[in-house]
């Protein structure tokens, strides 16, 4: 529940401070204190509408209930009182997206998709997540576009990259970050043994131009011939892009276009979501504060899910779910997870803010 009050203060303050000539003189703090005014103005008239509709729903509540009341009046109270309680559950959740909206930015996303540990098995089962994510992503119509893609002579994928541009995306995957375990019979093994292997994902905000600029000079490039399964991955000139960040050390290699020109173009973007990533990460590790608003910790080392096909079950671990519809998942539908998962931030927002 919302603390209205605390709200109206912070609003009549920040009014205050807004129209004070040290925060005119100061642009930074303006821009600051004026987005969270405008956020609050907004967040206070939905609270107001609900007020208004609470107190419609008490009058009209004593009206059914006074047993001197006319029936055809009280049956036409009983309508309004319906029509009422659903406008108050849809302010509801109006309020909720608003306050969530804040700390949500809608952002283009790129995912990675690593084998982890259980050699082929590992990597099939990436090829599964990759499946599923692609799948997920057609059927919220957003676009999806492969940056670099390792696959396995049996069709496993050691590595998938790919970006992700679509309103709602952000919010919606950035739960995926983390260890996907998963415990089955392997396609390898013959004596009918449960295996358990794991595949890492990690979900990176894609930096606009205008937040992370990288000196050329900080950049080592080095150029080499494809390699892969066969086939169109393999090229026969020296297309394929090796791309260092020297001051942080961290590596891309892109080779599946034919043209080196765009792999030099898809490694940067991934470097650069990189960079920002460790960035974000070096700042939240130093607000401890911060992390009492996440689920997990989207660390791409913390096991986030089980999938379990002998019971053909998936359990998020986060949240303590477990979702009896193994392959409705694998074929993209994860909005049970996301739903909860959602829920959960959400009310950690509503603490760390002060908004309960």
């Amino acid at each position: 529940m919302i603390n209205i009050k605390k709200l109206q203060k912070e609003y009549q303050d920040l009014s205050h401070q807004l129209s004070s000539q040290e925060t005119l003189n100061d642009r930074e703090k303006y821009q600051q204190l004026a987005k969270r005014f405008s956020f609050l103005e907004k967040l206070l008239a939905l609270a107001e509408k609900k007020e208004q509709h609470l107190r419609a729903k008490n009058h009209l509540e004593k009206m059914v209930s006074d047993s001197k009341e006319d029936e055809d009046v009280k049956g036409l109270a009983r309508e309004e009182l319906i029509v009422l309680e659903e406008n108050i559950k849809r302010l509801d959740e109006d309020i909720e997206n608003k306050v969530f909206e804040e700390n949500s930015p809608q952002r283009d996303i790129i995912i990675e998709i690593r084998a982890a540990s259980g050699g082929e098995e590992s990597a099939l089962f990436s090829a599964s997540l990759f499946k599923m994510y692609s799948k997920c992503i057609e059927n919220k119509g957003w676009k999806q576009e492969i940056l670099s893609f390792n696959s396995t002579e049996i069709g496993g994928i050691k590595e998938a990259i790919f970006s992700v541009k679509g309103q709602g995306a952000y919010n919606y995957l950035k739960f995926e970050s983390g260890v996907h375990r998963v415990q089955r019979v392997p396609v390898t093994e013959s004596g009918g043994r449960i295996h358990t292997s794991t595949v890492t994902v990690a979900v990176l905000i894609e930096p606009k131009e205008v937040e992370l600029k990288i000196n050329p000079d900080d950049l080592k490039i080095e150029t080499c011939r494809a390699s892969g399964a066969g086939g169109q991955h393999v090229n026969v000139t020296d297309s394929a892009v090796r791309m260092q960040h020297l001051p942080t050390g961290i590596v891309v290699t892109c080779q599946d276009e034919r043209s080196q020109i765009k792999n030099r173009a898809k490694a940067l973007r991934v470097l650069k979501a990189r960079i920002m990533e460790r960035m974000q990460r070096e700042e939240t590790n130093k607000i401890t504060e911060a992390r009492r608003g996440q689920v997990g910790t989207g660390d791409r080392s913390e096991k986030i899910r089980t999938y379990n096909f002998p019971e053909r079950r998936v359990t998020d671990h986060r949240i303590n779910f477990t979702f009896h519809r193994l392959e409705a998942v694998l074929e993209g539908d994860i909005d049970e997870f996301v739903k909860r998962l959602l829920k959960e931030e959400r009310q950690k927002i509503y603490e760390t803010k002060g908004l309960a």
